[in-house]
Protein backbone atom coordinates (compact mmCIF):
# COMPACT_ATOMS: atom_id res chain seq x y z
CA UNK A 1 0.00 0.00 0.00
CA UNK A 2 2.42 2.70 -0.92
CA UNK A 3 -0.51 4.96 -2.50
CA UNK A 4 0.18 8.99 -2.15
CA UNK A 5 -2.09 10.18 0.38
CA UNK A 6 -4.01 13.35 -0.12
CA UNK A 7 -3.60 14.83 3.29
CA UNK A 8 -5.54 17.91 2.83
CA UNK A 9 -8.64 16.36 4.06
CA UNK A 10 -7.54 15.57 6.96
CA UNK A 11 -8.38 17.94 9.93
CA UNK A 12 -5.94 18.79 12.26
CA UNK A 13 -4.32 21.72 14.65
CA UNK A 14 -1.22 23.59 13.61
CA UNK A 15 1.39 23.72 16.41
CA UNK A 16 2.65 26.88 17.14
CA UNK A 17 6.62 27.01 15.50
CA UNK A 18 7.90 27.97 19.46
CA UNK A 19 6.16 24.88 21.20
CA UNK A 20 9.00 22.70 19.44
CA UNK A 21 11.75 21.67 21.34
CA UNK A 22 14.59 23.96 20.03
CA UNK A 23 17.59 22.21 18.89
CA UNK A 24 21.28 22.32 20.45
CA UNK A 25 21.59 25.35 17.77
CA UNK A 26 19.71 27.74 19.90
CA UNK A 27 22.78 27.89 22.31
CA UNK A 28 24.81 29.60 19.35
CA UNK A 29 22.11 32.20 19.26
CA UNK A 30 21.24 34.25 15.97
CA UNK A 31 24.32 34.26 13.14
CA UNK A 32 25.28 37.31 11.46
CA UNK A 33 24.55 35.65 8.06
CA UNK A 34 23.05 32.44 7.16
CA UNK A 35 26.04 30.21 5.89
CA UNK A 36 26.48 29.58 2.26
CA UNK A 37 29.76 27.63 2.09
CA UNK A 38 31.54 25.54 4.47
CA UNK A 39 33.76 27.47 5.22
CA UNK A 40 31.12 30.19 6.86
CA UNK A 41 29.62 26.95 8.44
CA UNK A 42 32.85 26.71 10.28
CA UNK A 43 33.33 30.15 11.44
CA UNK A 44 29.64 29.36 13.35
CA UNK A 45 31.08 26.47 14.62
CA UNK A 46 28.84 23.77 13.11
CA UNK A 47 29.59 20.92 11.00
CA UNK A 48 26.32 20.36 9.29
CA UNK A 49 23.27 22.05 8.80
CA UNK A 50 19.76 20.70 10.00
CA UNK A 51 17.83 22.77 6.38
CA UNK A 52 19.27 24.08 3.96
CA UNK A 53 17.23 26.70 1.88
CA UNK A 54 17.37 26.10 -2.10
CA UNK A 55 16.51 29.32 -3.70
CA UNK A 56 16.62 31.10 -7.23
CA UNK A 57 17.37 34.79 -5.81
CA UNK A 58 20.56 35.96 -4.77
CA UNK A 59 20.68 35.69 -0.99
CA UNK A 60 19.84 38.89 0.70
CA UNK A 61 19.25 39.54 4.50
CA UNK A 62 16.06 41.08 4.24
CA UNK A 63 12.36 40.91 4.66
CA UNK A 64 11.19 41.26 1.57
CA UNK A 65 13.44 37.93 0.36
CA UNK A 66 11.35 35.39 1.86
CA UNK A 67 13.97 32.70 2.20
CA UNK A 68 15.65 35.01 4.21
CA UNK A 69 12.44 35.66 6.41
CA UNK A 70 12.22 31.71 6.64
CA UNK A 71 16.03 31.35 7.16
CA UNK A 72 15.93 33.52 10.18
CA UNK A 73 12.72 31.85 11.77
CA UNK A 74 13.78 28.91 11.52
CA UNK A 75 17.21 30.08 13.41
CA UNK A 76 15.37 31.55 15.72
CA UNK A 77 13.79 28.40 16.70
CA UNK A 78 17.46 26.68 17.00
CA UNK A 79 17.67 24.88 13.80
CA UNK A 80 21.47 25.16 12.27
CA UNK A 81 20.14 27.15 8.58
CA UNK A 82 21.68 26.82 5.51
CA UNK A 83 21.43 28.76 2.08
CA UNK A 84 22.71 28.14 -1.65
CA UNK A 85 21.57 30.79 -3.45
CA UNK A 86 21.31 30.65 -7.35
CA UNK A 87 22.99 27.08 -7.92
CA UNK A 88 24.65 26.14 -10.88
CA UNK A 89 21.41 23.54 -11.88
CA UNK A 90 23.86 21.60 -14.92
CA UNK A 91 25.04 19.18 -12.37
CA UNK A 92 24.09 18.27 -8.75
CA UNK A 93 27.51 19.41 -6.99
CA UNK A 94 26.40 22.77 -6.33
CA UNK A 95 23.72 20.96 -4.06
CA UNK A 96 26.29 18.99 -2.32
CA UNK A 97 28.33 22.10 -0.78
CA UNK A 98 26.87 22.47 2.50
CA UNK A 99 26.98 18.58 2.97
CA UNK A 100 23.76 16.66 3.62
CA UNK A 101 21.07 18.07 5.48
CA UNK A 102 19.98 16.34 8.98
CA UNK A 103 16.00 17.01 8.48
CA UNK A 104 15.29 18.71 4.48
CA UNK A 105 15.63 20.49 1.84
CA UNK A 106 13.61 23.68 1.64
CA UNK A 107 13.23 24.51 -2.06
CA UNK A 108 11.83 27.93 -3.87
CA UNK A 109 12.13 29.26 -7.46
CA UNK A 110 12.37 32.88 -5.80
CA UNK A 111 10.49 35.93 -5.34
CA UNK A 112 9.27 35.41 -9.09
CA UNK A 113 8.15 32.87 -11.03
CA UNK A 114 10.86 31.70 -13.20
CA UNK A 115 9.62 32.06 -16.60
CA UNK A 116 8.26 35.48 -15.45
CA UNK A 117 11.60 36.18 -15.09
CA UNK A 118 13.29 34.72 -17.38
CA UNK A 119 10.83 35.75 -20.38
CA UNK A 120 9.20 38.72 -21.65
CA UNK A 121 5.14 39.18 -22.64
CA UNK A 122 6.51 38.59 -26.60
CA UNK A 123 8.15 35.10 -25.32
CA UNK A 124 11.74 36.98 -25.74
CA UNK A 125 14.00 35.67 -23.14
CA UNK A 126 14.83 38.60 -20.60
CA UNK A 127 18.07 40.21 -20.70
CA UNK A 128 17.92 41.42 -16.96
CA UNK A 129 17.10 39.74 -13.46
CA UNK A 130 15.76 41.98 -10.90
CA UNK A 131 16.74 39.75 -8.37
CA UNK A 132 20.16 38.79 -9.52
CA UNK A 133 23.25 40.54 -8.37
CA UNK A 134 24.92 43.06 -11.54
CA UNK A 135 20.94 42.43 -13.22
CA UNK A 136 22.56 39.15 -15.00
CA UNK A 137 19.78 37.34 -16.41
CA UNK A 138 19.83 33.50 -17.40
CA UNK A 139 20.83 32.80 -13.80
CA UNK A 140 17.77 30.24 -13.01
CA UNK A 141 16.42 27.67 -14.78
CA UNK A 142 12.60 27.46 -16.30
CA UNK A 143 10.16 25.64 -13.78
CA UNK A 144 13.18 26.49 -11.28
CA UNK A 145 11.60 24.62 -8.58
CA UNK A 146 11.72 21.81 -10.34
CA UNK A 147 15.20 21.71 -11.19
CA UNK A 148 16.14 22.52 -8.37
CA UNK A 149 14.29 19.68 -6.49
CA UNK A 150 15.41 17.32 -9.08
CA UNK A 151 19.52 18.30 -8.45
CA UNK A 152 18.54 17.96 -4.24
CA UNK A 153 17.61 14.10 -5.23
CA UNK A 154 20.53 13.78 -7.12
CA UNK A 155 22.89 15.30 -4.19
CA UNK A 156 21.28 13.26 -1.88
CA UNK A 157 18.30 11.23 -2.50
CA UNK A 158 17.10 10.42 1.25
CA UNK A 159 16.59 13.61 2.22
CA UNK A 160 13.28 15.23 2.41
CA UNK A 161 12.13 17.84 0.05
CA UNK A 162 9.75 21.13 1.20
CA UNK A 163 8.77 22.92 -1.59
CA UNK A 164 7.62 26.23 -1.56
CA UNK A 165 6.99 29.37 -3.09
CA UNK A 166 5.11 30.62 -6.13
CA UNK A 167 6.17 28.21 -8.09
CA UNK A 168 5.75 25.43 -5.25
CA UNK A 169 1.35 25.64 -5.31
CA UNK A 170 -0.19 22.63 -7.06
CA UNK A 171 -1.95 23.45 -10.69
CA UNK A 172 -5.54 23.39 -10.11
CA UNK A 173 -6.41 20.13 -11.61
CA UNK A 174 -3.48 18.52 -9.69
CA UNK A 175 -4.34 17.15 -5.93
CA UNK A 176 -1.75 18.15 -3.32
CA UNK A 177 0.49 15.08 -2.14
CA UNK A 178 2.45 14.01 0.40
CA UNK A 179 5.76 13.32 -0.70
CA UNK A 180 9.06 11.98 1.21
Amino acid sequence: MNALVDVSFFPRAAKPLTSYRKYWAARFGTSRFLPMSRAEMEQLGWDSCDIVLVTGDAYVDHPSFGMAVIGRLLEAQGFRVGIIAQPDWQSADPFKVLGKPNLFWAVTAGNMDSMINRYTADRKIRSDDAYTPGAEGNKRPDHAAIVYSQRCREAFKDVPIVLGGIEGQPAPHCPLRLLV
